[in-house]
């Protein structure tokens, strides 16, 4: 059934048309002519019967019944079916493989477009995750010069201590002294004893003030030390800590390279595809243009069997005025 309103009284116009103009009433020359509306297959059955139509009308009009015109005309009406079918049929094929094609070159296109945004995502994950990694470890950098700062400061309150336990050393040996002296002075000069007990006593008050201000301060110092191991510990956690949020940092950035690489390499294989289906697409348009080649031939030899036929008709035509003139009666005179 003819699609768009096509009937056979347009595609005898559309023919008529051409005809007028002295062209080849093809089917594509005719659907042109209609608009490039109508199904192919329909205008070739309209086509094919309105020549059959004027084949039945030629053949009913001649003066004689030959059966050879007859033959001839049905001949060349097959041979330009025949001609005109595998055309037809390679010109349907060629135009569903270009579809197929073209849809399949599109679908990767949006493949590869979708591969790529994630890519982009995947690196700019990674760029984040590098900037973090590069963020953490400047901390820790930081952490380790502090820890070392407080090591040597730790350092130098030990050796503060161990002065602080000589002066104190010191002046237990100068105590010792001072009651060595105490003893001499009470045995040797008895007279004098209670002045030089209240002179000795005022120096053993004084040296135990200093050593009781000494004990004091290296409980300070003790309690400064403790809190800089405390503190000294907490570092080392943190700095145990920062190295383990480093190595699952540096792990997931290993991951997120490897998903790079298996990216890149679908990237690769759908470059593949797609190089591969354009040189499908390039094969087929070169068979297009073979057949369109193999179709310009067939329209050459159709035109060839429509001057034979011609010329068959113009044979029969004088064949038929021959057989006229020979068995036509001769006029005799009679005497």
């Amino acid at each position: 059934m003819a699609r768009g309103g096509i009937n056979k009284a347009v595609v005898q116009t559309a023919r008529l048309a051409i005809l007028a103009r002295g062209e080849n009433p093809s089917i594509d020359a005719v659907r042109i002519e209609m608009g490039n509306t109508g199904s192919k297959t329909t205008i070739h059955r309209y086509l094919k019967e309105l020549d059959d139509s004027e084949t039945r009308v030629t053949i009913t009009e001649a003066p004689i019944d030959d059966e050879l015109g007859e033959l001839v005309a049905r001949l060349a009406q097959r041979l330009k079916d025949k001609a005109q079918e595998p055309i037809d049929l390679a010109l349907a094929q060629f135009e569903q493989q270009k579809a197929a094609l073209l849809a399949q070159i599109e679908a990767l296109e949006d493949a590869h477009g979708q591969l790529k945004q994630q890519l982009d995502i995947q690196a700019a994950a990674l760029a984040e995750e590098s900037a973090a990694l590069h963020t953490a470890s400047t901390s820790l950098q930081t952490e380790q010069t502090r820890n070392a700062g407080l090591s040597q400061a730790c350092s130098d309150y030990e050796l503060r201590i161990n002065d602080k336990d000589e002066q104190i050393r010191s002046l237990e040996e100068k105590h010792l002294h001072a009651r060595d002296a105490l003893e001499h002075y009470r045995n040797a000069i008895k007279e004098q004893r209670e002045q030089e007990q209240r002179r000795h006593e005022g120096q053993l008050q004084q040296v135990q003030a200093e050593l009781r201000q000494a004990q004091q301060s290296a409980m300070v110092r003790q309690d400064e030390i403790t809190q800089l191991h405390r503190d000294n510990e907490r570092l080392l956690i943190e700095h145990r800590v920062t190295a383990k949020e480093l190595a699952a940092l540096q792990e997931q950035s290993r991951k997120d390279q490897a998903q790079q690489l298996k990216l890149s390499e679908q990237v690769g294989l759908i470059d593949s595809e797609r190089t591969l289906l354009q040189e499908r697409l390039r094969v087929a348009v070169l068979e297009s243009q073979s057949r369109q080649e193999a179709l310009t031939e067939h329209q050459r030899n159709n035109k060839s069997l429509e001057l034979e036929l011609i010329k068959a008709q113009a044979s029969i035509e004088a064949l038929r005025l021959a057989a006229a003139v020979a068995t036509a009666p001769e006029a005799t005179p009679k005497a």
